[in-house]
């Protein structure tokens, strides 16, 4: 099957998604530590005075990047708990309020108390400065982190879902043959505004390419499917569909009449009373497609 190794990477990812999102989180929060310790490394290089060693500020840094990463369990627990929607404004504004209050204690606590053993180990010491500011300096900080990071983790989970979904799409088409696989789909089953729809073939009337998506104009209606115009006229040329525009197809079944202009394009009206445009580079074979064998 041509989806396998997708799929058997989204089982790779769902089997262990902790360990390989750790991954990713470590990567970045470690360079952009090397980063940070590199930058503030510079600045007070360039002051002659300066007694900063360089050992110094790459603790500053890891401790923070290594005390967020330690508290990621918690995070993740509690943007499950607590995840955004559209309902209970009020009850998650209150949590999200207080699980930023719970993070940036636990995080200033670490990352601290690290900064001490490594001072101490040093033989020197570090001085945090009067707890109420600076814990209201780093909490304006853990804040805004965790406002990054609880998007960043709805929006991740978003586009896995979608993009899982879209994989799993194709490989169930192709296991009930909707795919061009041989014999023409009898239906489509498409999903609109949260609720899906079971479209007979026969019933619809002409298709409209859209970005991504191919619209299935059915009785009035109609229904986004996630497709490619091509694709879908393969596995619809046998029922009587042929293209007659770069984002057009109609069903033969339905046309009323075909009309033409001096500059060889034309127009096709359905039974329906829709008007149809009708290329002239797709006019011959749409034209020889309506002769009987």
């Amino acid at each position: 099957m041509t989806n396998d190794k997708t799929t058997s990477l989204f089982e790779r990812f769902d089997q262990r998604p902790t360990l390989y999102s750790y991954l990713l989180l470590a990567l970045y929060f470690f360079i952009n530590a090397a980063i940070n310790a590199s930058s503030v490394w510079m600045e007070h290089s360039r002051d002659s005075g300066s007694g900063l060693q360089l050992w110094e500020p790459i603790v500053w840094e890891y401790s923070s990047a290594i005390s967020t990463l330690l508290l990621f369990p918690l995070l993740f627990w509690w943007f499950n708990r607590y995840p955004l929607q559209l309902s209970s404004i009020r009850r998650q504004l209150l949590a999200h309020l207080l699980g930023s209050l719970l993070f940036s204690v636990l995080h200033v606590s670490l990352m601290v108390a690290m900064r001490e053993l490594v001072y101490h180990w040093q033989g020197g010491n570090y001085n945090f400065g009067p707890v109420m500011r600076e814990f209201f300096y780093e909490y304006r900080k853990d804040a805004w982190g965790y406002l990054s990071f609880l998007l960043g983790y709805q929006l991740v989970l978003f586009v896995y879902s979608r993009i899982k979904g879209e994989a799993h799409q194709l490989d169930n088409a192709e296991d009930s043959g909707t795919m061009p696989l041989g014999k023409a789909p009898e239906h489509f089953l498409v999903k609109k505004l949260d609720k899906e729809f079971l479209i007979r073939t026969d019933d619809i009337e002409w298709l409209e390419a859209s970005g991504n998506y191919v619209n299935l104009h059915s009785k009035g209606r109609i229904y986004p499917l996630r497709a490619t115009l091509s694709n879908t006229l393969t596995q619809l040329s046998s029922k009587g569909f042929s293209r007659i525009h770069r984002s057009l197809a109609v069903n033969h079944h339905v046309i009323d009449s075909i009309s033409y202009d001096s500059s060889g394009d034309g127009d096709i009206l359905l039974k329906s009373g829709q008007q149809l445009a009708l290329s002239r580079r797709y006019k011959d074979a749409f034209r020889a497609a309506l002769q009987p064998d």
